[in-house]
C-alpha cells in the first residue's frame, strides 16, 4: 500500500455512508496520511446536457456539493489534524470511482445492503473495478475484535492474507485465515461413496491451510494466527458466520471477465451484500511475469 496516496470514500446521502466517512477518516488518520471525500453525480441525470435539463442538472451539483462540504466538517470535527479535501465526480458511479482508485491508497464505501442477486449496486461495480483495496462498511458495525481472512490457496487469497496479517499485526489484533471448501460432503451427498477419496481431498486441503498458517507465523513470530478448515458452509456464508464479531474481513478478488459479478468473484459478491463488519477487497497485484 503507498503511504503518500490518501484514503478515498465515496459518500451518498445514506447511513452506510455515513458510517462509511467515519471509517475511512479514522484510517486516515491511523495511516497519517489525506482523506479525499467524493461523490458522484450519475451521468444518467446528465445525458445530453440538454437545455432544458440544466437548470435540473445546476441543482443537483449544488446539492452534491453541499453534502460534500457537510462531510468535510463532520471529519474536521472528529479528526482535526486530518488534511480533508472533497471533490465532485461526474459519469457512471463505478466507473468513476474505480478511474479514482488508481490515485488512492484505498476507496471506502457505504454498504447498500442489496440482496445476494443485485448486481446494479454501486459499491460492487467500484469494487470490481478499483485499482486499489476496496473496504465497504455498513451500519451498526461496532469495533468488534479480530481480523478474518478467507483463503483458497489462489494467488489472489495469497495477497489478501499478507494484507490482512500486516493489518492485524498494526491492529494488534487476532487474525483467523478461513479456508472454506465444501467438495467432499458435497459430493457424498450427491451420491458418491464415502471413502478414502473424501477424505484425501480434505487432508490435501488442510495441508494447504497449514502451509499459509505456518508462513504467517514466520513472517510475523508475534501474532496469533488461528487457522479454520469449513467443510459444511459455502464459502460466502462461512465467511460472514466467522466474521460476525470481527473487527475486519479481507477477501482477495478472483474474478474474471467483464460481467461485474465474475469480475468480482462470486465469493466476494456474496459476501459485500451482507459485509458483516468492515470488508476489504484486495486487488491482485501483477508480477513481471503476468505482463
Amino acid at each position: 500500500m503507498d503511504a503518500h496516496k490518501p484514503v478515498a470514500v465515496g459518500i451518498a446521502d445514506s447511513p452506510p455512508s455515513k458510517a462509511a466517512l467515519l471509517w475511512a477518516a479514522a484510517r486516515a488518520r491511523r495511516q497519517k496520511v489525506p482523506l479525499a471525500i467524493l461523490h458522484v453525480l450519475d451521468d444518467r441525470w446528465m445525458a445530453g446536457e440538454r437545455i432544458e435539463a440544466l437548470p435540473y442538472i445546476d441543482v443537483l451539483r449544488k446539492s452534491a456539493m453541499d453534502m460534500l462540504e457537510e462531510a468535510g466538517e463532520t471529519v474536521r470535527s472528529a479528526e482535526p489534524d486530518l488534511q480533508v479535501s472533497h471533490e465532485l465526480l461526474e459519469g457512471s458511479v463505478g466507473a468513476s470511482l474505480g478511474k479514482y482508485s488508481e490515485n488512492a491508497s484505498m476507496l471506502v464505501l457505504g454498504s447498500s445492503g442489496h440482496s445476494r442477486g443485485a448486481l446494479t449496486d454501486r459499491a460492487l461495480q467500484a469494487a470490481a473495478t478499483a485499482e486499489c483495496p476496496v473496504a465497504v462498511i455498513g451500519t451498526g458495525q461496532g469495533s468488534g475484535h479480530g481480523v478474518v481472512v478467507g483463503v483458497d490457496g489462489s494467488r489472489e487469497s495469497t495477497q489478501a492474507v499478507a494484507f490482512a496479517a500486516a493489518e492485524a499485526d498494526a491492529l494488534g489484533e487476532e487474525l483467523t485465515v478461513l479456508y472454506a471448501f465444501t467438495g467432499p460432503n458435497r459430493w457424498i451427498r450427491a451420491g458418491l461413496p464415502s471413502s478414502s477419496f473424501a477424505g484425501h481431498v480434505e487432508e490435501e486441503e488442510q495441508v494447504v491451510l497449514a502451509e499459509t498458517v505456518a508462513g504467517l507465523r514466520q513472517d510475523y513470530p508475534g501474532l496469533v494466527v488461528h487457522g479454520v478448515l469449513e467443510t459444511v458452509l459455502e464459502p460466502a456464508d462461512a465467511l460472514v458466520r466467522a466474521a460476525a464479531d470481527a473487527r475486519m474481513l479481507v477477501l482477495g478478488s478472483r474474478g474474471r471477465g467483464s460481467f461485474g459479478r465474475l469480475l468480482l468473484g462470486s465469493t466476494a459478491h456474496g459476501v459485500l451484500t451482507q459485509p458483516p463488519c468492515p470488508t476489504v477487497i484486495t486487488r491482485l497485484k501483477k508480477s513481471r511475469h503476468d505482463t
